[in-house]
């Protein structure tokens, strides 16, 4: 297992075939104000890859906008709705088609309200994973060794625990529920984008 960082792009030919799973770092929580940084991405063999954007960047990435808009790969986030927003404003790709695992456990595990990526492989893989550096500066001259194993974390488990979360879904009578919440997502984050991250437009006020 190894986790290598490029720059500005992802290398031709690196990945291979099937779903990748997908995440993002930011400088904030302010998708249009606070720049993609960094896109970890990994085809579930046992490498992550890191793509950082510099300051300067124009997002331009022709291969790896190849992969995320590539109709025959599935892209598995963790809370996609705030990671298609960022793909969408700074690579402009719709990354789909996609399956979140949040939402998956939103759906499977109604026994609980932690939904969050450490409490989900801690209690499904029997793994730790640390969080310590989730609002460091990915803005930085260098990331630190420390940031790149964080980083490398977010992709590292997905591929895993979305097969547990398929059968979750199918024993629990939801996959069709579940696939309809993720073909919304993108027009969850083109809301998110337009200005309408925190009202519930389907509210009754």
């Amino acid at each position: 297992m190894s986790v290598y960082l490029h720059e500005e792009d992802l290398p031709a030919g690196i990945l291979a075939e099937g779903p990748v799973a997908v995440d993002t770092e930011t400088m904030g929580l302010i998708t249009a104000r606070d720049r993609l940084c960094l896109l970890q991405i990994s085809d579930g063999r046992g490498d992550e890859h890191l793509i950082r954007f510099g300051r300067d960047s124009d997002y331009s990435a022709p291969n790896l906008r190849a992969v995320l808009a590539d109709p025959a790969r599935v892209k598995l986030f963790h809370y996609a709705r705030f990671d298609l927003a960022a793909i969408s404003h700074y690579l402009n790709v719709v990354a789909t088609p996609l399956f979140c695992t949040k939402i998956a456990s939103r759906l499977t595990r109604t026994y609980t309200d932690r939904h969050g990526l450490k409490e989900l492989v801690k209690e499904m893989l029997g793994t730790d994973i640390s969080k310590q550096q989730q609002s460091s500066d990915w803005g930085g001259p260098v990331l630190s060794e420390a940031q790149k194993d964080y980083a490398a974390s977010d992709v590292r488990y997905l591929h895993r625990l979305h097969a547990e979360f398929v059968t979750r879904l199918e024993r629990e009578g939801r996959t069709k529920l579940a696939q309809a919440c993720f073909d919304f997502l993108p027009h969850r984050a083109d809301l998110d984008l337009a200005g309408w991250p925190e009202v519930d437009i389907f509210g009754h006020s």
